[in-house]
């Protein structure tokens, strides 16, 4: 398993290729690890697991609202459905989760096949149950993010908050909701190809 800095993450897609369709990357870690802004800062287009958030009203017909983030929350069986589109050498257009609206948005995220690499960010790309186990042969290459926790904990308060949540709920999802799929997603962590280490100064 590789361990790479920001850095040399940024040098290894820029050589990664595939001849007839795009070298699928994926990108997992916890909640605030900083995979969004990782893959933003790899300068690639990027397919965003988020925007296959079931909808809040469909999160309380089963119960779930309270839980939304855990693997059930997710459609992954239309993620898994557009991701072997892609590796088949096809055109998609994605959704993307808008956290303003907190749901997300269908046919806003237009991806090519002619892409040379397409980023693939979420948390459960190496989950292997419920489904999820599609996922992982979908992808050329996945890339786990370590974070100091401490970091990672300030980074997910200050998100929650940023889109309207008090400190105190913010503190409490970050604890009650996210943390354990965040121990969930912890656990998959030596399925990844690589292991990339970001750290405070990195401005990924």
């Amino acid at each position: 398993m590789l361990v790479l800095a920001l850095a040399d993450a940024r040098d290894r897609a820029r050589r990664l290729a595939q001849d007839g369709r795009p070298f699928l990357l994926g990108i997992v870690g916890p909640p605030g690890a900083g995979k969004s802004t990782l893959a933003e800062a790899l300068g690639e287009p990027a397919f965003p697991m988020d925007g296959f958030h079931y909808a809040n009203e469909h999160l309380d017909r089963l119960g779930l609202r309270d839980r939304k983030g855990a693997p059930a929350t997710f459609d992954v069986d239309g993620f898994a459905a557009q991701l072997g589109r892609l590796r088949a050498g096809r055109d998609v257009v994605a959704p993307r989760f808008d956290r303003e609206i907190d749901a997300a948005v269908a046919g806003a995220l237009p991806l090519s096949a002619a892409d040379r690499l397409i980023v693939v960010e979420g948390n459960y790309l190496l989950h292997d149950a419920d489904g999820w186990e599609r996922i992982r042969p979908l992808l050329d290459e996945v890339w786990y993010i370590d974070v100091p926790e401490d970091l990672r904990l300030r980074r997910l308060v200050a998100r929650h908050e940023s889109f309207g949540r008090t400190h105190d709920d913010a503190v409490r999802w970050a604890s009650d909701v996210d943390g354990p799929n965040a121990v969930l997603i912890r656990a998959t962590r030596h399925r990844a190809d690589a292991i990339i280490t970001l750290t405070e100064g990195d401005d990924a």
